[in-house]
């Protein structure tokens, strides 16, 4: 069996399904690379709170998408992370588009690691930005 890198990898080239979330919500891949990620998502009214702007669960779940993709190439052969924490600010309203989430990571510890991830609409005013703690998972 792969890795879980080596898996994410597989689904940035197009050469494996992406994971489940961001098939369910339409998200895609744009970059990759060693502790840094990229998504985009299409915005409409699917997607709608009662106010009739994107729901801020759902732009929560492509920062933690980001951010976990960006952590997940951190990690080794024998290694599985876990959100501890998750943060979100929320600031400005979207009403449809497309909306990026770039995300970085802070700090890759043995045990614990912090990402961050800015999200924009599609005219790159940033709309939130969320924080999130990782704990590593290694293989008994």
């Amino acid at each position: 069996m792969s890795s879980l890198r080596e898996r994410l990898q597989a689904a940035y080239e197009g050469n494996a399904e992406p994971p489940p979330i961001m098939k369910t919500l339409g998200m895609n891949f744009v970059h990759l690379e060693e502790g840094k990620a990229r998504l985009t998502m299409k915005v409409d009214q699917k997607f709608y709170n009662p106010m009739g702007t994107l729901h801020g669960g759902i732009m929560t779940d492509i920062a933690d998408a980001s951010m976990g993709v960006a952590f997940m190439s951190t990690l080794g052969d024998d290694e599985s992370f876990t959100t501890l924490e998750l943060k979100i600010n929320f600031l400005r309203p979207v009403y449809d588009g497309e909306i990026t989430a770039e995300s970085k990571v802070l700090h890759r510890g043995k045990t614990v690691g912090l990402v961050e991830s800015v999200i924009k609409n599609q005219e790159g005013k940033e709309v939130a930005r969320a924080l999130a703690t990782q704990m590593v998972l290694r293989a008994k």
